[in-house]
């Protein structure tokens, strides 16, 4: 469904330009923007994705993957067909990088999707939401009046203007930060490292819930400087946020090898001295995918792949055998 576009600006010539991203496009009539879903008709700015969703699908949370979110919870996932990064390894390129076919969702409609076979909620996932602004905006209210959760799964590509008007109606994100130099962003992304930075700031300082992606390239983003300057970065905002660090295996443009066990390991050990909760995701290694209390070891939370069990956690959202705070979101309120 065609919209107007929202946060853009009219300028001679029937130009305009976004503003809801920093890649902040300026385009001529007929041209469209990075994420290929809005474009210039005669001097406005038009959105062509207005809830036409690529997929509808029931994950369990953690697939997100958020841990410390509702653990257990199943929540219905959609996505929107396009991406404002080009991520030379991006593992959806089918949807986020060509046009898909799409069925619409109306924002009435989301919650009852949304609520299906004991879902939780809505994910908005698998691309990159925030291209889906205007829809999220009349959407999200809707599902959180329902009684359902509003999560975000995002590169983190926003605007703080946009992004605060957005903050108020989401619950969780999970943001993926892909690597700690600007080189990286540029060369491999296409995109710029400072943004999502900042809206990792943004984020920690909200009442959202907030965990980090950080898929591990070979060759690319795997020095020890590179995980030193991640938890480092994460800890500044604050040293509970759950870090999921992914592997990565080659796909759409990117042929480099696969991340090892060792790297995996080792990046672990760095990160360790900086954050509290640090996961390994498409890799099993033991004793890296369940939640351990920071100040006695007790196992809170056990994970083998998407079987999640409480194990240490009390009703009151405390570790069982100490009692410090868990960290843990258990139930929406």
């Amino acid at each position: 469904m065609i919209r107007e576009a929202l946060h853009y600006e009219k300028l001679e010539d029937d130009r305009v330009q976004c503003h809801l991203c920093p890649a902040e496009c300026r385009l001529k009539p007929d041209r469209r923007g990075i994420c290929q879903s809005r474009f210039n008709d005669a001097g406005r700015l038009m959105t062509e994705n207005y809830g036409e969703t690529v997929t509808v699908a029931i994950d369990p949370i953690e697939k997100k993957p958020l841990y410390h979110f509702l653990p257990g919870a199943d929540i219905v996932s959609i996505g929107v067909n396009g991406c404002n990064l080009s991520c030379q390894n991006c593992q959806n390129w089918q949807i986020s990088q060509e046009k898909a076919p799409t069925a619409y969702i109306s924002p009435e409609e989301l919650p009852r999707v949304g609520a299906q076979r004991g879902s939780v909620g809505v994910a908005y996932t698998y691309t990159e939401p925030m291209i889906w602004f205007e829809y999220l905006l009349d959407a999200a209210p809707r599902v959180r009046e329902a009684g359902l959760v509003n999560v975000m799964v995002s590169n983190g590509y926003i605007n703080p203007g946009p992004l605060r008007e957005l903050l108020p109606l989401i619950d969780a994100f999970n943001i993926d930060l892909k690597g700690m130099r600007p080189e990286f962003y540029r060369r491999i992304c296409k995109g710029k490292l400072e943004p999502v930075l900042e809206v990792i700031r943004i984020v920690g300082a909200s009442p959202a819930h907030l965990e980090v992606t950080n898929l591990v390239i070979p060759e690319l983003n795997d020095s020890d400087e590179d995980f030193h300057k991640l938890g480092e970065f994460l800890a500044s905002v604050d040293k509970n946020i759950p870090l999921h660090l992914s592997a990565y295996h080659p796909d759409y443009q990117l042929d480099k090898p696969a991340t090892s066990k060792q790297t995996l390991i080792s990046a672990c050990e760095i990160i360790d001295q900086y954050l509290n909760y640090i996961f390994i995701g498409n890799m099993q290694i033991e004793g890296r995918s369940d939640t351990r209390c920071p100040a006695c070891g007790n196992t809170l939370v056990t994970r083998s792949w998407y079987q999640t069990k409480l194990t240490g956690v009390n009703k009151d959202r405390k570790c069982g055998k100490c009692g410090r705070a868990a960290d843990i979101i258990l139930n929406k309120t």
